[in-house]
């Protein structure tokens, strides 16, 4: 009873059978399926020829109906029947308006299809309908379907398994780059910019005869897109950006002249247009804006348009035409913009593509296809060269075989007794027997003998192709090559740099500079050459005019494109490109910092580092700043940390109440230390003895002070052991000593003596490191400024009191040294030291009476 239930229960009419799912999910897949379809069947490109399906298939099915570019035209109806019975399913809307598009010369850089008739116009015509178009292909598709019937690429069923279609074409253009794309998919867009043939095949040959090359090498063959209508590509990080990375915005220009009128009045000319602008849309944009007084200065606008571009406003009288332009690029589309997205497929998966990988996956194609074409070809020469050896044996044994044939009773017969005779394939013996007897004459045996030699030869070649790349290669070369002659032309599109592409830096010389800051933060740039070099002992040259007791506290040289980090007595870190400062001569003042930064009036810079750039992410991670206060502490930090410049500053260290920051330095994080006191003392150590801290620190103990008077006068980073200390006294004393003399100690300690201080000599006021290609440059509080080379200092112990290095007045002191690289010029003045010491008072008083 419970089985007959059961039975019943499963007896259930089909139509009423319902599988229940979730709307969520079978929504989710019929949604995955349909993107899918679309992404790779419909809106994007083939990395490979460069092409969406509908244009594959319109070029092949012209190809099929045999409308090539040296046959008549065919109706356009025709054509696109053909290609939507055959291979795209879609509606002829889709194939009629992907032809059109092909045939256009202002929306293709290399047009296609050849059209006869009316097929729109750059403002926005329509087309006329495709019963009353013709067209054709053009020579230049016809090199992308050269070799489709060479097995060169797979084919795939159409729609309805009827027919045959190619997946891809063989192209021999690389029609990606040159023609570009432009489709939208589900979740995805491609946007990619036409480009010009031969630059792009320049770019393609330096690729294939070196892989290794870099993109910034390629844009030396292939400088940027060439729009077919021509224009002006304005500014080139865009572009650059666009073949670096597959994304970009392109800024493009009309081009655009202003001509003055036999009347006098001022016109402006435009004759070609940014690339995909509706001409008459532009001119109706443009004369509401006139109405609604959004742009002035214009009374007529005339489009004179024929199959050139050229379209008039008219300025005028009072109003600036230069002015008027530069409002119609800003209003109109006078100027618009293409954002590349290079998104295409490669082996059926979208893919962001920059210009390296899209020569790559053509070259890659390219390659596929000559091997295909040479395996084919040989295939082929090897069927024929079969056959010919068995017309060969058969000619050498005429008369038997004639009577083989003749004593047969059927053509089977014969077949099966010249197989067995002369052990011929079948190929052979059905070939034999399907001579015509012409054949048998001499010459036309000449002519086999011949054409077995000639097969030969090609037989051989074709196989050194298969066995080696290079050769290949070579083959692929030659015949871009050859279509680069064939038509390749000029750019139409100019690109000019744009005030966005001009930095400072591309207008000012990286020159060697002298960089001067005074005591009262006064701040100038002077160029190095204007700085000579003296001998030891000599009495300078003014520096700088100096007023109300200031002195130039710092002497900095750099290149005009260096970083400055300037670090004030409390802590804070500026920023400062050495051109931005203002330029003076080696007298001048020079301008307040306060006037170039935001820096607090009360702060004083006590210190700065030259930075080459803050771009570089090894440089800056690999690098550390050193900095240290009056009071001994020492503080390390990544320069990472300093590589965001704020207008405002930042906080570099936690300087303690009573103390300040005297000196910061550049290390590499393996420099030795050694810090230098007032009392003349010194201490070594080495930088890993210091771990890195924040920027807002305070820092570890680096020297430790004996008396409450005492503080530290500088500090230096030893890289390498040639490298001598150079320290200076108050009174103009100095001396080199050698950096072994200080041996390395603990980070904290006291120090040793680095030079005897005595009244003669005054306490320390700067510590150096220096070899002999150095120069030193000393200024003193009066604003002398004194260049010697280091070479002139003989290196002494530590505990000498030193050689005078600047002959001082008695209420003279030195403000500051530096250090400059030695320059390869003859001295100024070759003094010694030792011969003037007795004339030094006179002279000194001359030379401020003359100055």
């Amino acid at each position: 009873m419970a089985e007959e239930t059961e039975n019943e229960n499963n007896l259930v009419p089909a139509h009423d059978r319902v599988v229940r799912i979730n709307i969520e999910d079978q929504m989710k897949s019929a949604y995955i399926d349909y993107s899918m379809s679309v992404i790779v069947s419909r809106a994007l490109p083939d990395a490979r020829d460069g092409f969406k399906p509908v244009h594959r298939r319109v070029l092949y099915g012209m190809e099929e109906l045999g409308v090539n570019s040296g046959k008549p035209y065919k109706k356009s109806a025709r054509i696109v029947g053909d290609v939507l019975g055959k291979y795209h399913p879609h509606g002829d809307s889709s194939v009629y308006e992907a032809m059109v598009r092909m045939a256009q010369d202002w929306s293709m850089r290399y047009p296609l299809v050849d059209g006869q008739g009316n097929y729109g116009s750059l403002d926005g015509d329509p087309p006329a309908a495709m019963r009353y178009t013709e067209a054709r292909l053009r020579k230049i598709a016809e090199e992308m379907l050269s070799d489709i019937k060479k097995d060169t690429v797979d084919f795939q069923l159409n729609f309805d398994d009827s027919l045959e279609e190619p997946s891809v074409l063989p192209t021999r253009i690389p029609n990606l780059l040159v023609n570009g794309a432009s489709g939208i998919a589900v979740g995805m867009a491609t946007n990619m910019a036409p480009h010009n043939l031969t630059e792009v095949i320049g770019g393609i040959v330096a690729y294939i005869d070196n892989r290794d090359i870099e993109i910034p090498e390629l844009m030396q063959y292939i400088k940027g897109p060439d729009f077919p209508t021509g224009g002006i590509i304005y500014g080139y990080n865009g572009v650059r950006e666009a073949c670096e990375t597959g994304r970009g915005r392109v800024v493009m220009r009309a081009k655009a002249e202003i001509e003055t009128t036999k009347s006098g009045r001022e016109i402006i000319v435009v004759t070609e247009i940014p690339y995909l602008v509706n001409k008459a849309d532009m001119i109706k944009r443009t004369v509401d804006l006139i109405n609604d007084k959004k742009i002035e200065g214009i009374s007529e606008i005339r489009d004179e348009s024929t199959r050139d571009v050229r379209i008039i406003y008219e300025i005028k009288r009072d109003a600036n035409a230069n002015v008027v332009l530069n409002n119609l690029f800003k209003h109109t589309s006078l100027q618009s913009s293409f954002s590349v997205n290079n998104i295409a497929l490669v082996k059926g998966r979208p893919m962001m593509m920059n210009l390296k990988d899209m020569i790559h996956e053509f070259v890659e194609h390219r390659h596929e296809v000559v091997v295909r074409r040479t395996k084919f070809e040989l295939a082929e020469a090897e069927k024929r060269a079969h056959i010919l050896e068995g017309y060969l044996i058969a000619l050498d044994h005429l008369d038997e075989v004639i009577k083989l044939i003749r004593a047969s009773e059927t053509p089977e017969d014969a077949r099966v007794g010249l197989m067995e005779r002369f052990g011929l394939s079948d190929i052979q013996a059905r070939a034999i027997l399907d001579m015509t007897l012409r054949r048998l004459t001499g010459l036309e045996r000449d002519k086999i003998k011949e054409e077995y030699a000639e097969l030969m030869k090609t037989i051989e070649y074709l196989k050194q192709v298969l066995a080696d790349e290079g050769l290949r290669m070579k083959i692929i070369k030659d015949e871009l090559l050859e279509i680069q002659e064939k038509y390749g032309d000029e750019r139409r599109s100019i690109i000019v740099h744009s005030a966005e592409d001009m930095t400072m830096e591309d207008f000012i010389d990286d020159e060697e500079i002298v960089i001067t800051i005074s005591h009262n933060s006064y701040v100038k740039r002077t160029p190095l050459s204007e700085y000579k070099r003296q001998g030891r002992g000599g009495k300078g040259a003014i520096g700088s005019n100096t007023r109300d007791e200031d002195f130039t506290e710092h002497i900095i040289t750099a290149t005009a494109h260096n970083y400055m980090l300037l670090f004030t007595e409390a802590g804070r870190c500026f920023w400062l490109r050495a051109f931005e400062i203002p330029e003076g001569s080696r007298t001048s003042r020079g301008r307040a910092l306060q006037n170039i930064i935001n820096i607090p009036k009360d702060e004083k810079i006590k210190a700065y580092i030259l930075v080459k750039n803050l771009k570089d992410q090894e440089y800056l991670e690999n690098n550390f700043i050193i900095m240290c206060t009056k009071q001994g502490t020492i503080k390390k930090t990544s320069l990472e940390a300093y590589s965001r410049p704020r207008a405002n500053g930042i906080n570099a260290i936690n300087i303690n109440e009573g103390d300040q920051l005297i000196e910061a330095c550049l290390t590499s994080g393996s420099s030795e230390i050694v810090m230098a006191l007032r009392s003349g003392r010194a201490i070594r150590f080495n930088e890993s003895t210091v771990r890195p801290m924040g920027r807002t620190a305070t820092g570890v103990r680096g020297i430790t002070l004996d008396t409450t008077t005492d503080e530290v006068v500088g500090m230096i980073s030893v890289d390498n052991s040639e490298l001598s200390v150079l320290v200076v006294s108050e009174k103009g004393y100095g001396k080199r000593t050698d950096i072994e003399d200080y041996r390395i100690t603990n980070r904290g300690g006291k120090g040793v003596k680095t030079i005897n201080v005595t009244e003669k000599t005054g306490e320390l006021v700067a510590i150096k490191g220096v070899t002999d290609n150095d120069d030193l440059m000393i200024i003193n509080k009066s604003g002398i400024v004194i260049r010697i080379g280091v070479d002139s200092l003989r290196v002494m112990g530590r505990a000498t009191q030193g050689v005078r290095l600047i002959t001082l007045k008695e209420t003279d002191e030195i403000a500051s040294i530096t250090k400059v690289a030695r320059e390869e010029e003859e001295e100024e003045a070759d003094v010694d030291s030792e011969a003037n010491l007795e004339n030094e008072n006179s002279e000194d008083q001359a030379t401020e009476e003359t100055e």
